[in-house]
């Protein structure tokens, strides 16, 4: 089957597939939120039907929570690889909706200095990018009446709302959803017009701690000085994570288990447009604030973190209330590289603020909380060089294995549940806002994005 029909197919029917992702864009598929449970449903039906029309067998499938869309074609072709594609339909919560320019789900075209984009909620996460696999699967059937091999379609609804619904779906669907390789379009490009297929994926821990120090919020004039203050050890204990100097993580045993980046592969990172100045200044940076000895990109994508999410305790509301608290909270999360042990990661910085408590001062901890391992994936597999080369072609740019300094568990899941290995590929930019107001997705990636997985669909089919 030709390739070049099929891009000559998508070129002339991209102003149809654009009206096709606004009319997704219009679906407030919220997860997260119940009020928004019909709308998660809407979003799924309309998957479903859209899959249909272009003689995909898709069906919902309930969950305790939103709905799975499941769908296969071309189960007749025994002779190339199987391909499972996972994306979501389900999106952030839009607040503050005061800082929107635009209402979140009347999604438009806009001009801006890159170009022109598209402007909605789920956009560039995870939308927009979901379809560019379908509508090069769309193009594929419109020129040959069929696709080069055989696709598993797998669009959660949960995503962005902790995916309580995967592993049991995964564990109960596991015979029906294994394939050769699974593909995830659910990622950025390392640079702008640089495509990536992603290499590595950092792991998470999660946790929560309380300080409780006297019995009750007591009068600072009555117990201020003898007294002790959960606020002032919590400040005590939180500046204890980190050494100043180096900028590393001072819990005693949290590198265990990290690894240096290989030689080769910190050389491609080093080439591969990647722009430290402009990345800090997006976020209204000067300068990292990491590991002093490791460039940006590698404390982005090669090191652990211990981040503090959030801290409060005490009086919070107007004016000043002089009280001494009784308790003082804190959020933290981790992100896991190599071969660290979230569990054992979890023990250990646990045994450290617990080895800082003064006389008078208990801890007490959140008790349901989860954590996942890095993900590093083998791109010594033929599928990665063939779909690396396929990029390349497309954006007349070498395309590149990069990491990731976020975390996509479902990856891992694939691997641990499904056994099979995944391929990060997406085409997001950095500048994409996703969770924050004003999301968008460059019609560039977009249109360049349906080109490109019908290469990579080509490429994988002769891998």
């Amino acid at each position: 089957m030709s390739l070049t029909p099929v891009l000559d197919k998508i070129d002339s029917d991209i102003s149809a597939a654009t009206d096709r992702l606004l009319e997704l864009l219009r679906i407030p598929s919220i997860s997260t939120d119940p009020a928004y449970k019909a709308d998660c449903d809407a979003a799924a039906d309309w998957l479903v039907k859209d899959l249909n029309s272009i003689g995909i067998k898709a069906e919902k499938r309930e969950t305790p929570g939103h709905p799975m869309v499941v769908g296969h074609v071309g189960e007749e072709n025994t002779d190339g690889p199987h391909l499972l594609f996972y994306g979501h339909y389900d999106v952030q919560p839009v607040d503050p909706l005061n800082l929107w320019n635009t209402p979140p789900f009347e999604p438009k075209l806009e001009e801006t200095a890159n170009g022109t984009v598209i402007r909605g909620r789920g956009a560039s996460d995870d939308k927009g990018q979901l379809m560019t696999f379908v509508e090069a699967c769309r193009a594929w059937q419109a020129v040959h009446g069929t696709l080069p091999c055989r696709i598993t379609f797998f669009f959660e609804g949960e995503e962005e709302s902790g995916s309580p619904s995967l592993i049991p779906f995964l564990n109960a669907a596991k015979e029906e959803l294994s394939a050769d390789i699974a593909l995830i379009c659910d990622t950025s490009m390392v640079a702008r017009g640089v495509p990536s297929v992603a290499s590595q994926l950092r792991g998470m821990m999660k946790d929560e701690f309380t300080l409780i120090g006297p019995k009750i919020d007591l009068h600072s004039g009555h117990y201020g000085g003898p007294g002790l203050n959960p606020l002032r050890e919590m400040s005590h204990i939180i500046a204890s994570f980190h050494d100043t100097e180096s900028g590393a993580v001072a819990v005693e045993g949290f590198y265990e288990g990290v690894h240096e980046v290989p030689a080769d592969i910190l050389r491609q990172w080093e080439g591969c447009g990647f722009d430290e100045k402009d990345y800090l200044s997006n976020a209204g940076y000067t300068e990292a604030h990491g590991e002093k000895k490791y460039s940006v990109l590698e404390q982005q994508w090669a090191r652990p973190t211990l981040e503090i999410n959030g801290l409060w305790g005490g009086y919070q509301g107007a004016g000043t209330k002089t009280v001494i608290p009784s308790e003082a909270h804190c959020k933290i999360t981790c992100r896991l590289v190599g071969d660290m042990d979230p569990a054992a990661l979890r023990k250990k910085i646990r045994k450290h603020v617990e080895d800082r408590l003064p006389t008078d001062c208990t801890v007490k901890w959140d008790l349901d909380l989860d954590g996942a391992p890095a993900y590093v994936i083998d791109t010594t597999r033929p599928e990665f060089e063939a779909a690396r080369g396929a990029l390349t072609e497309e954006w007349n740019r070498e395309a590149v294995f990069s990491g990731m300094g976020g975390s996509i568990p479902v990856a891992g899941y694939f691997k641990s549940i499904l056994g099979m290995d995944a391929m990060l590929i997406g085409f997001a930019n950095e500048d994409d806002a996703i969770h924050s107001p004003n999301e968008k997705y460059d019609l560039e990636s977009f249109h360049k994005g349906i080109r490109s997985w019908a290469r990579v669909l080509d490429a994988l089919s002769k891998a």
